[in-house]
């Protein structure tokens, strides 16, 4: 009916959801988030914006740096071990071919950000959902039928519902249970964020060694996130954190060893890392729409996972702003599905070249990274951080 206004619930109020909550409450939708723990994050770790994500928040009408301040770092790239760099871009040329560059901050904070441009009451933390009921009509039109979201709080009718619970989403078990679900990677990452005082003049790096990596990416708030890699079996977990990480990278070049004194191995975190093994079938089931971790779960090789999720809230508000919910669902899973697969399987092919680990495989595979021509980066770049767009607007319903 004209006027009404439509009813978006939103499982999970990560980074992704949260966009998506803030882009269609920006649209006129009624928007209810369900978070499952009992409150914002506290504590986190840091997230590099993209100039892509950046692009897309800014369609969603959303200022990261007024949350996480946009102090960026003069340059970025690989490094070795011993300090020699294998690639390095400064970050005002990438500001100057794609509109702006990367920008890390700390990720509570950008959560806090997207919080608080929603409606009071909007986020029910502490609110799980124990499943959603597609639902039928009358005449068993599942695309026109509205799902019921339950909580132990009660059931939500919803016109569409945002499935934006993480990487190990129960609504993608519920829904696709023939899927295979999560792929384990081989390795297992630690990470964490120091202060940056004394530090001056940091670059964004990330050191690649044999079977382990290291990273140093200053935050837009003034501190440092620091984040590890090691090809360990899964499950492991050393007593103390602190000590595993200078054992690894003590002796590499300044200033990962100034950075590992300062760390406090209760501030560490440690996970395992994952990707999905195989595409889903479909980004949406009825009036279910999959986004972020939940669609497309990819590992942070190519510092995409947020980014993507942004794009896919940017892109899913835009479409859905039309008034057809079918149609906007239909042309969200062919605008997103094909580029948000393929940025998950070039993270997973980065992750096996950064993880080599046989002598002659790490020797190679520098040699062809510091041999590989500039034309040839900037078009793979180009196609991660110029790739994001708006497709045309659904027509109205």
């Amino acid at each position: 009916m004209a006027g009404t206004v439509r009813h978006a619930v939103v499982v999970g109020a990560g980074i992704g959801g949260l966009a998506a909550a803030v882009a269609l409450h920006r649209r006129g939708w009624w928007v209810t988030v369900c978070e499952r723990a009992p409150g914002p994050p506290a504590t986190g770790a840091g997230i590099v914006l993209a100039p892509n994500a950046l692009r897309a928040l800014d369609a969603i009408g959303f200022d990261a740096t007024r949350a996480t301040g946009g102090a960026v770092p003069a340059a970025m790239g690989l490094r070795r071990p011993g300090g020699d760099w294998l690639k390095r871009a400064d970050t005002a040329a990438l500001a100057a071919r794609y509109g702006s560059p990367p920008l890390a901050v700390y990720r509570p904070a950008l959560v806090a950000g997207l919080a608080a441009a929603l409606p009071e009451g909007a986020i029910r933390y502490g609110t799980p959902v124990t499943t959603v009921d597609a639902g039928r009509t009358p005449h068993g039109d599942r695309a026109a039928a509205l799902p019921v979201v339950r909580t132990p709080e009660g059931g939500l009718v919803a016109d569409v519902v945002v499935a934006a619970d993480g990487i190990h989403s129960a609504l993608r078990r519920r829904h696709f249970p023939g899927h295979p679900g999560l792929r384990h990677t081989g390795e297992t990452a630690w990470r964490t964020v120091l202060p940056a005082d004394g530090l001056s003049g940091l670059d964004a790096a990330e050191t690649w060694g044999r079977g382990e990596r290291f990273g140093v990416v200053p935050l837009a708030d003034g501190r440092v996130y620091v984040y590890a890699a090691a090809v360990v079996e899964r499950g492991y977990r050393p007593e103390d954190p602190r000590a595993e990480l200078l054992g690894r990278f003590g002796a590499w070049h300044s200033p990962v060893p100034e950075l590992l004194a300062r760390t406090d191995p209760a501030d560490v975190l440690q996970h395992d890392l994952y990707d999905l093994a195989a595409p889903l079938p479909c980004r949406y089931l009825g009036r279910i729409a999959w986004l972020g971790d939940a669609a497309h779960a990819m590992t942070p090789d190519l510092g995409q996972g947020g980014c993507q999720a942004i794009e896919d809230a940017a892109v899913l508000a835009h479409l859905l702003a039309g008034g057809d919910v079918p149609e906007a669902l239909a042309a969200y899973h062919r605008v997103r599905h094909a580029r948000a697969d393929a940025v998950r399987v070039r993270a997973r092919r980065a992750g096996r070249v950064a993880a080599l680990a046989h002598p002659v495989a790490v020797a190679a595979r520098d040699l062809a990274v510091r041999a590989t021509p500039a034309r040839i980066a900037r078009r793979a770049m180009d196609d991660l951080f110029g790739g994001f767009r708006l497709p045309p607007a659904t027509p109205s319903g």
